[in-house]
């Protein structure tokens, strides 16, 4: 859900200020993905997705992902982000229905060497033993870092390659079961069979054996 203080207009791409008001704070990530998802939409020539006609798919779970929700529009409630936690900076994006887009992957790219001094400083912030004059100083520095990651060209930040993908089915609407063990409705996708009734994935429990990850 779009924080109520962030500024979003359709069809038009958020700031970065925006971007912070829904994450809660500035960091680099936050800057990557902001940078990655305004050149997706200069890319795809495309304003803020109103529903799912534009399409993200991302490939780690970290903190450009807000950004990236909040400028494209591309959102885990519409079904048009679509994640695969590869652990890798990489995102596609693509309009259906033609499926062009563009896939565009972070460069090797080490933010210590904007300020080498920052990691340690946030480490101390981070285990709660830096003093509040400390503190303030992680923030002013780190939004310097952020700064510098905002207007660096793309073309030192950003490998962008042209795509065409295979579309993947829409979003859908499934009728709503109700699990049988919690009494909890649960999407008949996602409902499971147990003693021949229908319950829901946590109440089926699961049987592997000691095989695999079941």
């Amino acid at each position: 859900m779009i924080n109520s203080q962030t500024r979003v207009t359709p069809g038009e791409p958020a700031s970065f200020e925006d971007a912070a008001l829904f994450h809660g704070h500035v960091c680099p990530g936050l800057a990557f993905g902001y940078r990655v998802a305004r050149r997706a939409l200069e890319e795809c020539r495309k304003g803020r997705a109103e529903d799912e006609e534009l399409v993200a798919v991302v490939e780690n779970d970290a903190c450009g992902i807000d950004a990236i929700q909040v400028v494209t529009g591309c959102t885990v409630g519409k079904g048009n982000l679509i994640l695969h936690d590869f652990g890798k900076s990489v995102y596609t994006f693509f309009l259906r229905p033609s499926g062009r887009g563009v896939r565009i992957a972070i460069q090797q790219f080490s933010t210590d060497t904007l300020d080498p001094g920052l990691p340690a400083l946030s480490t101390k912030v981070r285990d709660g033993e830096a003093t509040p004059d400390e503190e303030a100083e992680m923030l002013r520095r780190t939004r310097g870092v952020v700064d510098t990651l905002l207007r660096i060209p793309d073309d030192e930040l950003l490998d962008v390659t042209q795509t065409t993908v295979t579309i993947p089915e829409p979003a859908r609407l499934f009728t709503t079961a109700t699990c049988a063990s919690c009494g909890e409705t649960v999407a008949e996708s996602r409902a499971r069979i147990r003693d021949g009734k229908i319950v829901c994935i946590p109440c089926a429990g699961s049987y592997g054996r000691g095989w695999g990850k079941e």
